[in-house]
């Protein structure tokens, strides 16, 4: 049995008498594993392919792409849509959402999680301490495993100096006086506060 092109494909050669439904069964299988597969959802490629060799591709009704990379349902995410702004940032009691509404989204298969909004107090008055602020929390499988942080961007009226300070996720081995894991803190050295706090930006979950 002769093997074709990179895929090592059985086709019968040379002066071989092929044993058809066997060859051709053969050729099949060496072929299925190269296909893209299509599945309506996560739920039906769990299913489906939990056996399925490694590096079998599926794709599912609204575009996602997996790739599997070990045996069971391990797989990568080549692409997928993005959900929306379909999760939610709990704030603290003191504070509101301001003129962006706030919204949570996980991105590359959970991996990544991306904020967006502003931050306001609910008495109007500025966002300011000499050291760190706790504005909320962000659900429970969006904590890290360590502390992550971005810059965000603030308001630059009034005393307001700095258009910037930075923010915090605390991570599931982040040990601080300021919040527990999962706490988004907002930093700043600039004079007199700031009216608010814009969050967005992105972490990685990992």
């Amino acid at each position: 049995m002769a093997t074709l092109g990179y895929a090592s494909l059985p086709v019968p050669g040379g002066g071989q008498s092929p044993t058809v439904p066997a060859d051709m069964a053969a050729l099949a299988e060496a072929i299925d594993r190269h296909l893209v597969h299509y599945v309506a959802n996560k739920a039906e490629r769990d299913s489906r392919f939990a056996s399925a060799p490694v590096h079998t591709i599926v794709s599912a009704a609204d575009g996602t792409v997996w790739k599997k990379t070990a045996a069971g349902n391990t797989w990568a995410t080549w692409w997928e849509p993005a959900p929306g702004w379909d999760r939610t940032v709990t704030l603290k009691p003191a504070f509101q959402a301001g003129d962006v509404s706030l919204g949570l989204m996980l991105l590359d298969g959970g991996r990544r999680v991306e904020l967006k909004g502003r931050v306001e107090r609910v008495d109007s008055t500025n966002i300011t301490d000499p050291n760190a602020v706790n504005l909320g929390s962000v659900p429970a499988d969006c904590i890290p495993p360590s502390l992550r942080t971005w810059a965000g961007t603030c308001s630059m009226a009034g005393e307001t100096t700095d258009g910037a300070g930075r923010l915090e996720i605390l991570g599931t081995n982040t040990s601080s006086g300021y919040g527990v894991a999962g706490d988004i803190l907002w930093w700043y050295q600039g004079t007199g506060g700031t009216p608010w706090v814009d969050i967005s930006g992105y972490y990685w979950r990992i």
